[in-house]
């Protein structure tokens, strides 16, 4: 006499934000990001003192009460300079990893659509542009139409271009061979209805994850131009422009150079644990391993 086999339970695998929560990389990231995001939400509404406010009465004051981190050379009382200098950290790095995305990723879909010479040309054009970074197009932009936040911008946009065009078309090019590519062809659709309907949902998680690591660097890349005083201009707070004004004030208040230098680098560390954690989570093959 057989027992019978018990019956097979079939286990569905956790979601995304179980296995997020779960991934220490995307935990902190997302947690830096987020204070990030509400330091800029929170100076809108409030400060502990106006930005604007200069006192030389009270210039470079230690951390106390009345200030939490310190006034700078002006009086300016350094924890309200640090809000709103998120503001344009958030503002460059949306705007220019934005023009990047959505330039970059049309060329780069293009490309791998059409093929022939029409990628031969995106690619090398791409190619070209990266020989030229962010400092050094801001340098000769602002040569022409004189410094700004609006000139970084674009020089860091124009910058992030070719980056996105190589990997959207290495993504969707790999996506074009596969065998439902080519079942959606037999059935008559035409080229940018597989680009639309098939290649570009499937290459999506590598542009997300490409997102996060472009913005870090933009961030980078803004608080450098703003070191340079090619970024953003007096009197809107800057982190880079903070480091900047702190370097002639080493001995007197070492911690000014202290509070932005900390600010740009949890918020670049933020914006890479995510992104390494969402490449994690996004990548079927580590999503089943999980």
């Amino acid at each position: 006499m057989s027992s019978a086999a018990p019956p097979l339970v079939q286990t569905r695998p956790p979601g995304f934000w179980p296995r997020a929560l779960r991934h220490p990389s995307f935990a902190i990231g997302a947690v830096l990001t987020l204070l990030l995001v509400l330091a800029a939400a929170v100076s809108y509404a409030w400060t502990p003192w106006p930005v604007y406010e200069m006192d030389l009465a009270a210039k470079l004051q230690p951390p106390s009460l009345s200030h939490w981190l310190g006034t700078d050379a002006f009086g300016r009382d350094v924890a309200s300079l640090l809000l709103v200098g998120a503001r344009a950290s958030i503002l460059v790095g949306v705007v220019a990893v934005g023009i990047g995305l959505a330039v970059g990723t049309a060329l780069g879909l293009l490309a791998a659509a059409r093929r022939g010479w029409v990628e031969e040309a995106i690619m090398r054009l791409a190619d070209f542009s990266l020989a030229f970074p962010a400092i050094l197009s801001a340098i000769m932009m602002t040569a022409v139409f004189g410094p700004g936040m609006v000139n970084a911008i674009v020089a860091i946009g124009i910058y992030n271009i070719p980056t996105f065009a190589r990997i959207t078309r290495a993504s969707a090019a790999a996506v074009w061979s596969r065998d439902y590519v080519a079942a959606a062809r037999a059935c008559g659709k035409g080229p940018w209805a597989i680009t639309w309907e098939h290649v570009l949902p499937n290459i999506s998680a590598a542009l997300i994850v490409q997102v996060t690591i472009r913005f870090a660097i933009a961030i980078l890349a803004e608080a450098a131009l703003s070191y340079l005083g090619l970024g953003t201009q007096p009197p809107q707070p800057s982190w880079g422009r903070m480091l900047s004004e702190a370097q002639t004030l080493m001995f007197q208040a070492p911690l000014l150079a202290v509070w932005p230098g900390a600010a740009i680098a949890f918020a670049v560390l933020g914006l890479n644990l995510l992104g390494d954690g969402l490449r994690d989570l996004l990548d079927p093959r580590l999503a089943r391993a999980r």
